[in-house]
């Protein structure tokens, strides 16, 4: 049986919107700095890292690095969407628990503009062209940005199959925020109701208000993970492990099925998922803590769905029962999640991976989840990706 692996060392910087943030290289050499700081190590132990960000220059992962020090080391610059931060994550776990390193650095970082996410290369094919001539034909609104007609698309057929109203997905939203209020590095932390969600700016008739929609954002996270042998050489933390871990891309259901919901990846989410589950042995109503792809409020309703925390259709009943909060059956986004803590790109996967390592030490302070044993994460990327984690209080 290969080793596990361990993650003895996670930071994070406060993320901020785009303009008032540090330059990218100073936010992840301050983000590695505190994940070394949490560890009690130092960089020169670091073997290799895997540095992820979405929009950048080539070698931004090493011009990052080399503020922290030129040890020489491999440094693999990573992108895979919104899933980069976990993708990272997946590769220094990979090397770790392949031998080939005793301790990895996974990095993640954006610096990003104002408004929508566009393309930077108009030059070439895009990756997204089968996914927009699909959502073309099954929502149309092509005057909408991609991203909203991706997932609003797949909440309304959420909507449309099982009667879901509106006002759930401003439930998730408003529960976001109360998450937030508690998490001083969120980028939104003041506390909203579902009434005041449902009165925002409208930006799709009958499917989503502005604050259904996560904000860009500027950010940095980054975790060391390394082998049992090497954190006890080294007198480390090691009381959190990674238990399983699963990446997906799409299948043939994504554009066959004809359904918005799997556009934006709900098999791809749910295979990962399961692959997860399986490999330790576990199911979903084993997991206490929930770090999922929230960018809308609608896909983190499909999720509950695609993760197995509740039944297909049965999404809204598991909001109004409040099973996604503290006092219900799972705390899903303690951390405010995507819609309140924020979203750099790069760096999403990583600020979930902090999150749920400090729940499960109990280091989570006003976010706390009592007797969290075992945390499951998310990491969406269209084009596409899924990474899944399970992380697990040894």
């Amino acid at each position: 049986m290969k080793d596990k692996a361990y993650v003895v060392g996670v930071g994070m910087v406060p993320f901020q919107k785009p303009g008032k943030s540090e330059s990218y290289d100073v936010m992840a050499s301050t983000a590695t700095c505190s994940a070394l700081a949490d560890a009690g190590l130092d960089y020169d132990k670091v073997q290799q890292a895997y540095v992820g960000y979405v929009y950048g220059d080539s070698t931004c992962g090493q011009r990052a690095l080399y503020q922290v020090g030129m040890t020489g080391i491999p440094v693999v610059n990573v992108n895979n969407n919104c899933s980069t931060g976990s993708s990272a994550l997946f590769l220094a776990r990979q090397a770790v628990e392949s031998g080939a390193a005793d301790c990895a650095l996974a990095l993640g970082f954006e610096q990003m503009q104002p408004g929508a996410i566009g393309a930077m290369f108009n030059d070439r094919v895009s990756p997204f062209a089968s996914f927009d001539e699909e959502t073309e034909e099954l929502v149309g609104n092509s005057e909408i940005p991609l991203a909203l007609r991706y997932f609003g698309g797949a909440g309304q057929a959420h909507m449309e199959e099982f009667g879901t109203p509106l006002e759930t997905f401003a439930k998730i939203r408003a529960k976001a925020s109360r998450h937030a209020a508690r998490n001083p590095v969120a980028l939104f932390r003041q506390e909203m109701t579902p009434e005041e969600v449902m009165a925002a700016p409208v930006v799709w008739p009958g499917v989503m208000t502005r604050l259904m929609a996560c904000p860009p954002t500027c950010g940095a996270a980054a975790a060391i993970v390394c082998s049992k042998e090497f954190a006890d050489k080294h007198g480390l933390d090691s009381s959190v492990r990674i238990s399983a871990q699963a990446m997906t891309t799409d299948g043939p259901e994504t554009f066959e099925a004809h359904d918005m919901r799997e556009v934006v990846g709900f098999s791809m989410a749910k295979n990962a998922a399961d692959q997860v589950y399986e490999a330790a042995g576990i199911g979903p109503e084993d997991v206490d803590v929930v770090e999922l792809h929230d960018c809308f409020a609608q896909n983190e309703l499909i999720t509950y769905e695609a993760l197995g925390l509740c039944g297909r259709g049965e999404a809204a009943k598991f909001v109004d029962d409040g099973d996604n909060t503290y006092g219900g059956k799972y705390v899903t986004n303690s951390s405010g999640g995507l819609l309140s803590k924020g979203h750099p790109l790069g760096a999403t996967g990583l600020a979930q991976c902090t999150e749920l390592v400090q729940q499960l030490r109990g280091q989570a302070d006003a976010r706390q989840v009592d007797g969290a044993r075992l945390t499951l994460q998310h990491n969406l990327g269209l084009g596409g990706a899924c990474v899944t984690t399970l992380y697990e209080k040894v």
